[in-house]
């Protein structure tokens, strides 16, 4: 087993002496690379609340922020700290770099490191979330301290509201000079002094012309599609495949007892007729139904039967009064 655990080791170091720290990477991959984790850390902690879908309402909530950094320390122990890689950067065939000690030569992080970095990545995101409590805790005092307990908190609050907006410009900046570079996307790789290098030699981020084919093809049907839909009558569609599929007879059995019931119901929006109108058929439509789609479509037919509509005309009813 020894003799086959340093083969491994072996085989793996041999790989990385191939590996040219220098060559660049590029910014979409480890922008990816990013996104990946971020949508990891996202699936994770929604399979782990959904274990307490069925505790009560809000049982999380309080405990949230320090589980969410604790699911960060567990996924940064099983891969960034054992492989000097995340998720995201394997599979985008990526690791981090020591560029500390300026050797032309792959060097994996150190402890000191992966620490610093699992440390300012979960830190300043559970000290922002945890904020309000924090200040809350700090400022709870006994009635005599009152004064001077919600001068503390004023004063706590704007100094964590400077120190957030001078972190967030530097974020920015960092940005911006990740952009003209190339090399540290995030402020905490600067700081710790890590840098996403390729983990195999000769590895090119590569779209095929397959997958470009692909995608051009369903953009263009998906856009045909859209302009196609709204010029078919799919009312009149249906009436004529319904005519066809039951027939003539069918239809002259259905239409007695149909007839009975045309007048209760609109036949687009199927509701009570409100101001019944008729296109020449046996159906009845609401006098707003009816004359916007004569409006809209100059070849109305009726959804219910397919005859041809004619201008809407008020439905004469004959009411019988009777006495008790």
């Amino acid at each position: 087993m020894a003799g086959l655990e340093s083969e491994d080791n072996q085989k793996s170091w041999a790989g990385e002496a191939d590996v040219d720290p220098q060559t660049p990477v590029l910014r979409i991959s480890q922008l990816d690379a990013l996104e990946l984790d971020s949508s990891l850390e996202q699936l994770v902690w929604t399979q782990f609340s959904q274990c307490f879908h069925n505790c009560r309402p809000g049982l999380l909530t309080p405990l949230e922020p320090e589980l969410r950094a604790l699911l960060h320390l567990l996924l940064w122990r099983f891969t960034l700290y054992s492989s000097s890689a995340t998720v995201g950067q394997s599979l985008l065939s990526l690791r981090y770099h020591n560029i500390l000690p300026s050797s032309p030569r792959y060097t994996p992080l150190s402890r000191r490191q992966t620490l610093g970095l699992a440390l300012l990545t979960a830190g300043p995101r559970w000290l922002q979330e945890r904020s309000r409590s924090l200040l809350l805790c700090l400022s709870s005092g006994g009635p005599a301290s009152e004064g001077d307990g919600g001068l503390l908190q004023q004063g706590l609050r704007n100094c964590l509201t400077f120190v957030s907006s001078i972190t967030q410009l530097t974020s920015l900046i960092n940005f911006l000079v990740f952009l003209r570079k190339g090399r540290h996307p995030v402020l905490a790789e600067r700081m710790v002094g890590a840098r996403a290098v390729f983990s195999k030699p000769n590895v090119v981020r590569d779209v095929t012309y397959q997958y470009m084919n692909r995608e051009l093809l369903w953009h263009g049907f998906a856009e045909f599609l859209i302009f196609l839909l709204p010029l078919i009558n799919t009312r009149k569609l249906k009436a004529t495949v319904s005519s066809f599929i039951l027939g003539g007879d069918g239809a002259d059995g259905e239409g007695a007892t149909e007839e009975r019931g045309a007048w209760k119901e609109c036949g687009l929006c199927g509701e009570w007729p409100t101001m019944p109108h008729t296109v020449g058929c046996q159906h009845v439509f609401c006098y707003y139904c009816i004359k916007s789609h004569s409006i809209a479509d100059a070849y109305l037919t009726c959804p219910r039967c397919g005859a041809e509509a004619g201008q809407p005309a008020p439905v004469k009813m004959e009411v019988e009064m009777t006495g008790r």
